[in-house]
């Protein structure tokens, strides 16, 4: 029986998988007809020449970036294509004309390759405070903090890749701004699975994910007023055509998710989250990290007690034996909230209640 009322035709609309593919979060299934847009794009690329293809499937480009910018509250023009979200914010961070030793506040979920980045620029990073120990941001303390120091751009990561915790975007960007401070947004886990129209200044992301476009098409929308003062021309200026195959398939991926209607895709989702969260807490004393009505279906599982970061590797190897493919995420990945690893669970609109009683009975025996 599937979670979610969508699960059948979304299901139907793939091949039937070899394993319960619980791992959204690292890369979505695409549908055949995403496959079938970006294979006819390959084929006429070798027989009509790749700059041919690309200039006769203009208006269906054009139509796929429109449809994303809307996904996004952005418009068309504001977008620029990388092949990753992280090359979309080396890209940002290339060309954005930031002071020396500049300060960025980012959130505790924040991933831990971007710190990386920042920290090779040499940023001073400052953690925002959170209400409590899911990470999420206390707007209250941020909007106190505001008054008494600015830093040159406030980070965030929509939704973490070891939390399934929905940072309240929309409400920080609203008190950054009263405050002239930008907000640049990572949409890598959040586009596709919950509303991303936020009025940050710049977000990127990726459409590999929970849209379940293909791999190698990142992209970053950045508005004219953008407070970073980076032109979409700079971007545009070390970018390159991209992967047009790709981009044809994610624009056929956005077509799919707003033929169903993405408030339904996100509130099935939110649902699938919702009942993945309650039958697996406290099973064999794997602990949820989130709350359970987090509306998001990204679920990550504490250890047992004693349980090392090799122990949750192993428990993930052994669900992927039994046939369940989830992600151990380890502490590198969300750094500042994290000390050891999480098993991480991202279940799509196919998830079946039989898969979700594998995985509790699985996990029985990998615990206490």
């Amino acid at each position: 029986m599937f979670l979610s009322e969508l699960g059948p035709a979304w299901h139907a609309a793939r091949v039937e998988p070899d394993m319960a593919h619980w791992d959204a979060a690292s890369a979505g299934r695409s549908s055949n007809a995403v496959i079938e847009t970006l294979s006819a794009h390959l084929w006429e690329e070798s027989k009509r020449g790749s700059y041919v293809a690309m200039e006769e499937a203009a208006q269906q480009l054009a139509t796929g970036a429109r449809e994303l910018a809307a996904l996004i509250g952005h418009q068309a023009d504001e977008l620029v294509w990388r092949d990753t979200g992280r090359a979309a914010l080396r890209g940002l961070l290339g060309v954005a004309n930031l002071p020396i030793a500049s300060t960025v506040w980012v959130a505790k979920n924040e991933f831990g390759p971007n710190l990386v980045e920042f920290e090779r620029r040499e940023f001073a990073v400052h953690t925002l405070p959170a209400t409590d120990v899911s990470g999420r941001v206390d707007t209250d303390a941020l909007e106190n903090m505001l008054q008494f120091e600015q830093p040159e751009f406030i980070h965030l990561c929509h939704i973490g890749s070891a939390s399934g915790v929905v940072q309240p975007v929309a409400e920080i960007v609203e008190i950054a701004h009263a405050a002239d401070v930008a907000v640049v947004v990572d949409m890598a886990q959040s586009v596709g699975h919950v509303a991303t129209d936020t009025g940050a200044d710049i977000v990127y992301g990726t459409s590999r994910k929970w849209l379940t476009g293909p791999r190698g098409v990142g992209f970053a929308a950045v508005r004219p007023d953008s407070r970073l003062r980076i032109d979409v021309a700079d971007m545009e200026a070390g970018a390159t055509a991209g992967f047009i195959a790709g981009r044809l398939g994610l624009g056929a991926a956005v077509a799919e998710l707003n033929q169903i209607g993405p408030q339904t895709v996100y509130d099935e989702l939110a649902a699938i989250g919702r009942a993945t969260r309650e039958r697996l807490d406290g099973v064999a004393s794997w602990e949820v990290l989130e709350p359970i009505d987090e509306p998001s279906a990204l679920v990550t599982l504490a250890p047992p007690p004693g349980f090392e970061a090799q122990d949750v590797v192993a428990a993930a190897h052994r669900l992927r034996e039994a046939g369940l493919l989830v992600t151990p995420a380890i502490a590198e990945r969300s750094p500042l909230m994290l000390d050891n690893s999480v098993l991480r669970l991202s279940p799509h609109l196919d998830a079946t209640r039989e898969d979700l009683d594998r995985l509790a009975g699985e996990l029985r025996t990998m615990g206490y």
